[in-house]
Parts: C-alpha cells; sequence; structure tokens
C-alpha cells in the first residue's frame, strides 16, 4: 500500500470520527435540554381558585389535604388564583366553625402542571353539594379584556348576556361556562337574562386591557340568597411568563435555551466530515 493511500485511509477515519463525535454531542445537547425542559414543566405548579355559589350552604371554612385554606367563606365571593402542586387533592367544604369533621361537601380533584381552574361550591340539598372545576385559559389577549360568564344559578335555567342593545352569549346552562370573548378595555353595563324565570340581572363593571375578567350567576331567583351577579378581574397565572401577572416577564436568563445559532451550523459541519470521510476512502480504494 503506497503512502498516498495510507494517509487518504488516515485522514477519511480522522474526519469520520469527528463527524460522528458532532453528531453524538449534538444528540446529547438536544436529548439533555429536552429531558431538562420536560422535568421543568413537570414540576410547574396548578393554579385554582374557588368560588362559593352554593346557596344551601352558609359562610364555610374550605380544607386542602386536611389544612384549612379559606376561613369564613361568604356566599358569592371568589377569591383570587392560589399555587398548588400539582396531583390529586382532598377538598373538604364545611359550615364555619364547625370543623373538618362536618364537612358538607368532601371531594377529590386531580390537577394539572401549569392549569388554571375555576372550582365552584354549587347544588343545593335537594340535588345535592358539589364541587363544579372548570379548566380556565388565562393566556391575554393584548390590548383587550377576555371576558367569560359561569351560570352558577340552580334555578336561572339557560341564560343570555347582553350589553347594551346587543347579545354577546346565548344558552349558557346551569353548571357550565362560556366561550371566551375579547372584547375592548371599557365600561359596560352587562344584562343577563333568565327567561324561564322572566327576570333579568344586571351589573356595571370597568375593564381592564391584558385581563382576564369573569362573570358570575349565582343565587336563587326563587328563594334565598337572591340571585345575584359577580364579577371579578385577573392580571393571569400568577407568576407565569407571558399570562397577564407580568406581560413583560421573560424566561429565567440561567434557563438553557433548546437550541442555539450554532446547532445548524455545527449538523451541517457534522455531515460534512462524514461524507469527506467516505469520498477519500473510496478514492484511496481505487488507488
Amino acid at each position: 500500500m503506497d503512502m498516498r493511500r495510507i494517509f487518504a485511509l488516515t485522514v477519511s477515519y480522522l474526519l469520520l470520527g469527528a463527524g460522528l463525535l458532532s453528531i453524538g454531542g449534538l444528540a446529547a445537547f438536544f436529548g439533555v435540554h429536552t429531558f431538562a425542559a420536560s422535568a421543568h414543566s413537570a414540576t410547574s405548579p396548578s393554579f385554582v381558585r374557588v368560588i362559593h355559589a352554593s346557596p344551601d350552604v352558609g359562610t364555610a371554612d374550605v380544607f386542602v389535604d386536611g389544612s384549612k385554606l379559606l376561613s369564613s367563606f361568604a356566599f358569592g365571593t371568589v377569591t383570587g388564583y392560589a399555587s398548588i402542586p400539582p396531583g390529586p387533592h382532598k377538598v373538604q367544604i364545611a359550615l364555619v366553625g364547625k370543623g373538618i369533621g362536618a364537612s358538607v361537601i368532601t371531594q377529590t380533584l386531580d390537577v394539572s402542571a401549569g392549569t388554571a381552574y375555576t372550582v365552584a361550591a354549587i347544588g343545593t340539598k335537594a340535588t345535592g353539594l358539589s364541587l363544579e372545576v372548570f379548566v380556565d385559559n388565562n393566556f391575554i389577549s393584548p390590548g383587550t379584556t377576555k371576558f367569560r360568564v359561569y351560570q352558577l344559578s340552580p334555578d336561572a335555567g339557560s341564560v343570555s348576556i347582553a350589553e347594551g342593545h346587543i347579545t354577546l352569549l346565548n344558552g349558557i346552562s346551569y353548571r357550565n361556562a362560556s366561550n371566551y370573548l375579547s372584547v375592548a378595555a371599557g365600561a359596560y353595563t352587562f344584562h343577563v337574562a333568565s327567561p324561564s324565570n322572566n327576570a333579568t340581572l344586571s351589573t356595571s363593571t370597568t375593564l381592564k386591557a391584558n385581563t382576564v375578567a369573569s362573570l358570575f350567576v349565582v343565587g336563587m331567583f326563587n328563594g334565598a340568597p337572591k340571585s345575584a351577579l359577580v364579577t371579578s378581574q385577573t392580571q393571569g397565572l400568577p407568576g407565569a411568563p407571558n399570562t397577564g401577572s407580568d406581560p413583560n416577564a421573560v424566561v429565567p436568563t440561567n434557563a438553557a435555551p433548546l437550541s442555539s445559532p450554532w446547532t445548524v451550523p455545527l449538523g451541517v459541519a457534522s455531515l460534512l466530515l462524514i461524507v469527506c470521510a467516505v469520498f477519500l476512502r473510496r478514492a484511496s480504494a481505487k488507488q
């Protein structure tokens, strides 16, 4: 074997080795960062708020996993979002001061990482008391307000919502929530009509840009506590980037990106090294 062929074979092995090492490095890079991204997602908290909408449950205490979360929780009250670990959680509601052993509602809720929920205490003694869980979408629509209606009144039937003479939403039945609407920020007077009761409820509120607004229909049209409208606005998931709590929030600088400006050039270079190695080996074989 002459020196030129030996030299070509040697160079080809070196190029092939360099190319394979480069590809291996890229694979490890993506593997590590994909794992890191998955691990981050798995450890993200869930976000839960609670509304008291059960006419037959008076002022109450709320317990989660055996610990008191809320005290003196009055009818028609809606909390802000609180972060809790993902997974199953036992929720119990008892009349204020009676203790967890006197719970009138006991239910286990399974919540997912990074997801927002509205949990409503609903029902009557005649129909049964329970928790109704709604999955919320609190990503903001820049420059507007996202608006949603929750129908939690046991005897309201299907309701419609209008602003002035314009019907915004229609046919929202008990224990259901509407789709989200994106509306301009400003002052509104909403009218909620209950055709089955030939009655209308009204409320005025000012909606702010870059928020998520909720309107809850609660109470009894024929009984007590009387039917009412409860409004709430939130800036989005607490602490989560790009969800409204801080529209300018960014991913922490110590979080490694899933790609870099060098990723594509390195991949191309690796392939070129392997191609050159194959070409040199074929050329040497012909000598």
